[in-house]
């Protein structure tokens, strides 16, 4: 180990900044949000330390660094273009055994400062005792999007518990318990949605009820989006982590699986023609059941869980059995598939609204408008179409929507699978013969950019339409 990494109590302590650049601001920054009495040297300052020095925040030394100005110091940092007045500060440091870093030359620095991750009172450090700055970032980077932003408050809300607790449990393992329960339960998520008072609440009762009530479970209602793992959002990935169950469907692609906790359960309870389909009433009931178990339950849905996902109908068996529940939501397959296929939704030039439909309709018979869904300069995009599609062709047809009309058949979009089919409303049914589910049918004028758009897929990948069925002006 090249360093000790230790955390340093700078509040209302000395330190000294040679160097009034760029550089020496970044690091005159981080010491005053530790709480450092700052000082600086240097004969040109800039604008931040110009404006700090006015508001009394940063004290202006001098314009000379001389090493009598290291005495009573506590940590010194050098930031100068000057390799002989970076080295003076070094040796000077060095003579009074002074903290000193020189930045960029890590063989003058007797401490060094890592990449942070601040989630004040939780502080994480990442170094590569200046081998790898970059690589170190890097980490920092991967690091800040699973940490989460609430850890703070909840070490502060759990900071002034622990002394009352200890008054309750006298033992460390009992204690230890009881913050491994708080931290992954109910005190957790009310913390992650800004109720601080009902955990303070719920930590009471956790205490209460700690040899008496068994742990009640919560569920997380998440959209896991289109199917490229990248558009899965923060707090989705964070709670698939934290995970006991998860019950899926058949349209979460095998990227965004690979992010669950890998010893959660897996239920699959997908709906999908040509394969075993789990009743809704059943996927209900097993949200209900693992959630009354005590289990942390993630209700994993493709694309956004509110839009023809019937998110809203499992909340509310939920709601009518008392129990918890968040919703995260997801990028509907609307906005990612068309936005990968190079489809802009709404163009000031071709469509001025844009509407989702489902092609799968109700066994009730229940009829859309279709006089309003064949109006031009609009962008009418059809979720769960192709069994339908010689249907909704003929309907936009008959209700006026010119034959020409463009469309496109995006199958598995946003993933690296996605393939494109495009051509004219009239040539619909027979483009659907030539697509697999899931795909989504766009129908609109904007459906002429996707080749001058196209970027997730090139020009030739933009697959052509089959020769037998478009025919050609």
């Amino acid at each position: 180990m090249d360093y000790l990494p230790i955390f340093a109590d700078l509040k209302r302590r000395p330190c000294l900044v040679v160097g009034g650049g760029n550089s020496a601001w970044r690091k005159t920054r981080m010491l005053l949000k530790a709480g450092a009495d700052v000082g600086v040297i240097a004969s040109k300052l800039n604008t931040d330390f110009e404006e700090a020095i006015a508001a009394g925040q940063v004290r202006h030394i001098g314009e000379e660094f001389t090493p009598s100005d290291l005495d009573g110091i506590f940590l010194a940092i050098a930031a100068t273009p000057y390799k002989a007045l970076n080295a003076l500060v070094y040796q000077s440091a060095n003579q009074r055994q002074v903290l000193v870093n020189v930045v960029d030359d890590t063989q003058r620095c007797s401490f060094i400062v890592p990449s942070i991750i601040d989630r004040s009172p939780i502080i994480v450090a990442i170094s590569s005792s200046g081998k790898a700055p970059v690589l170190a970032r890097l980490l920092r980077q991967k690091l800040e999007a699973i940490l989460l932003q609430h850890l703070g408050k909840m070490a502060t809300l759990a900071g002034g518990f622990r002394g009352y607790l200890a008054t309750k449990l006298p033992t460390f393992s009992s204690r230890r318990a009881f913050w491994e329960q708080a931290f992954n339960g109910r005190f957790a998520d009310l913390i992650a949605v800004g109720r601080h008072s009902e955990a303070q609440q719920a930590l009471e009762q956790q205490l209460q009820n700690q040899n008496h009530t068994p742990p009640t479970g919560q569920v997380a209602l998440i959209g896991a989006g289109p199917g490229d793992a990248g558009l899965l959002t923060l707090r989705g990935l964070q709670l698939m982590q934290q995970a006991d169950v998860v019950l899926y469907d058949y349209l979460v692609s095998d990227e965004v699986m690979a992010l669950v906790r890998r010893d959660a359960e897996l239920v699959c309870v997908g709906k999908k023609a040509g394969f075993h389909s789990v009743p809704q009433e059943q996927t209900n009931r097993l949200i209900v059941e693992y959630a009354q178990q005590g289990k942390r339950v993630v209700r994993l849905k493709g694309g956004d869980p509110f839009v023809f996902g019937r998110g809203a109908e499992e909340l509310e068996v939920l709601v009518e059995a008392g129990i918890d529940f968040q919703v995260v939501p997801g990028i509907t397959a609307a906005a990612g598939a068309t936005a990968y296929a190079g489809i802009p939704l709404t163009h000031r030039d071709y469509a001025q609204t844009a509407m989702f439909i489902t092609g799968h309709l109700k066994p009730d018979g229940q009829q859309l408008d279709w006089s309003t869904l064949a109006r031009g300069n609009q962008t009418l995009v059809i979720y769960m179409g192709l069994m339908k599609s010689s249907h909704i062709q003929q309907q936009l047809l008959q209700h006026g929507r010119a034959p020409d009309t463009p469309i496109a058949i995006i199958e598995r979009g946003t993933q690296a699978t996605q393939k494109v089919l495009t051509g004219q409303l009239d040539q619909l049914a027979d483009l659907a013969q030539h697509a697999a589910s899931p795909s989504l049918i766009v129908v609109g004028e904007v459906v002429k950019l996707s080749h001058k758009l196209a970027w997730f897929t090139t020009k030739e990948q933009l697959l052509p339409q089959p020769e037998a069925v478009v025919k050609l002006a």
